[in-house]
């Protein structure tokens, strides 16, 4: 899979963040929509594949600048052996280095026991596998995740483990936000995004579907990372 040095890696959930993230109009950068489907046979799945659709951000040398890959959805076991297949395919074609993935989410919610007020409408960073340029000056922007928290979201949570097992350059954005304050947060969360890859989020794009936690929900998501 043709990919760019930097990738925003999205779930179904982030749907948004696709839509909105476009070249700033004095930008040379133009756009190249793709769909890419992989089978999964090897992991004994015979009807289904790992789909989605692919958006690179291309420049006026035709060198791929970002690209965002946004997921079908899935879900367990068939979710863990889509992202592994998808992130087999990507890092199979690669030369040293390997891309930097960016990893955003602005609807989930962190457990963090005993909870200060001051983690409200906070803005986190986690940094999984070698550093580069780009998840250093996402670092500075960001605030460390608590110590004690966990993670109610499994596409995350099994992309984190599949990251650290790979080594993945990647860095994961997650906003920690209020009730009613969702809208808010994809905002701030989208715009970072933005001016860390030289583009623009546009928000006028979003179509906002507020949509419950699995932990309001009560389905049995395992803690996969804390």
């Amino acid at each position: 899979m043709k990919v760019a040095p930097k990738i925003v890696f999205l779930f179904n959930d982030c749907q948004p963040f696709f839509d909105a993230l476009r070249p700033n109009p004095n930008s040379s950068l133009t756009t190249l929509e793709d769909a890419f489907h992989l089978s999964l046979e090897r992991y004994g799945i015979r009807d289904r594949n790992a789909s989605g659709t692919l958006l690179h951000f291309v420049d006026d040398k035709g060198s791929y600048q970002l690209s965002m890959v946004l997921l079908q959805n899935y879900e367990p076991p068939i979710l863990a052996c889509a992202v592994n297949e998808v992130l087999a395919s990507i890092t199979g074609e690669q030369s040293s280095p390997l891309p930097t993935f960016l990893v955003p989410s602005s609807k989930l919610k962190w457990e963090i026991k005993n909870s200060a007020p001051n983690h409200k409408n906070a803005l986190y960073g986690m940094q999984i596998g070698p550093e580069t340029e780009t998840t250093q000056a996402l670092a500075t922007r960001t605030e460390k995740p608590p110590s004690l928290l966990q993670i109610h979201h499994e596409p995350l949570a099994i992309f984190i483990q599949l990251a650290r097992v790979l080594k993945l350059p990647t860095f994961v954005l997650i906003g920690q936000n209020g009730k009613g304050e969702e809208l808010e947060m994809l905002h701030k969360v989208g715009e970072l995004l933005a001016s860390t890859s030289g583009l623009c989020f546009l928000r006028e794009r979003i179509k906002w579907n507020p949509t419950m936690t699995s932990k309001d929900v009560g389905e049995p998501w395992r803690a996969l990372y804390g």
